[in-house]
């Protein structure tokens, strides 16, 4: 019998990596065990949304990747225009149009470039969120690190709890943000607001764009406040806009008005942007 090169189809379906220039597919992609990327999370990364074939926010990805870089004395810097040429590469070896996923852009402190394809997460179609007492660790403010294991144990620890994913929470009972999205909510006011980046959290692209779009407060949020919130979302690139079902023992009745507009107006933002890079 000879040999027969998989159908095409099954080739698009396979998720594929670019480690410095060269693709191939992702269980065959390695780095060596010395690289700090590895041993330390000593790193910067983004994850972007691809819909058919076509990244989204990409330039503004690569501006937070530079800033996350230099911020973390990354001594290699951003190749910006590799990754660029290189994300056009991969995802077009990856089905083009056929495409529809995410993203991620790794730079590690062996110098290593590492672009991955992936599916979108699964998630919940509301989540439940519990509370996570968590400190953030200054001096990686406007860093978006590879040293990501605190974000990841959050979720765990309130999935144990029963909950969906973890909605974390200062000491002194002041909500930031949830491991991998933003926090909205609809309080007493009336008026949707969010945490601001001065409680150290993450500058969200998703966050931003939203802020443009519709009327949004920056101001700090209590677990006590939440927990009296008539309406609450997340956001972030995977997400757009999702819905939170409950926060602890508050439950929300459904997606409400001012959630439903937010999802409305960014999905309407996104359509426009693709569209107008062609």
């Amino acid at each position: 019998m000879t040999d027969q090169a998989p159908p095409a189809a099954a080739v698009a379906s396979a998720e594929l990596a670019c480690l410095n220039g060269r693709i191939s597919p992702t269980p065959e992609t390695f780095i060596p065990v010395t690289d700090d990327g590895f041993i330390r999370g000593d790193g910067v990364f983004e994850v972007l949304r691809v819909y058919d074939g076509r990244p989204f926010a990409l330039s503004d990805h690569l501006d937070r990747l530079e800033r996350s870089a230099t911020n973390l004395r990354l001594d290699e810097g951003v190749p910006r225009a590799d990754l660029e040429a290189e994300a056009r590469e991969l995802l077009a070896a990856r089905g083009g149009a056929e495409f529809d996923g995410c993203l991620r852009l790794i730079l590690t402190r062996g110098g290593r470039r590492l672009l991955l394809t992936e599916p979108v997460p699964p998630g919940f179609e509301r989540p439940r969120l519990g509370f996570v007492p968590y400190a953030p660790t200054r001096v990686l403010d406007g860093i978006k690190s590879l040293s990501y294991a605190g974000n990841m144990l959050c979720s765990r620890l309130a999935r144990e709890r029963g909950f969906d994913e973890a909605l974390m929470v200062t000491p002194h009972g002041r909500v930031l943000e949830a491991p991998t999205a933003s926090i909205f909510w609809v309080g007493s006011d009336g008026a949707l607001s969010t945490p601001p980046l001065e409680d150290h959290i993450l500058a969200s692209i998703t966050r931003d764009r939203l802020m443009r779009l519709v009327d949004v407060r920056e101001r700090p949020l209590t677990s006590d406040e939440l927990l009296h919130a008539s309406e609450a979302f997340l956001a972030s690139t995977t997400r757009e806009v999702q819905p939170v079902g409950g926060v602890e023992e508050h439950s929300f009745d459904g997606p409400g008005e001012l959630t439903r507009a937010a999802a409305a107006a960014l999905r309407e933002h996104i359509e426009a942007e693709l569209a107008a890079t062609g």
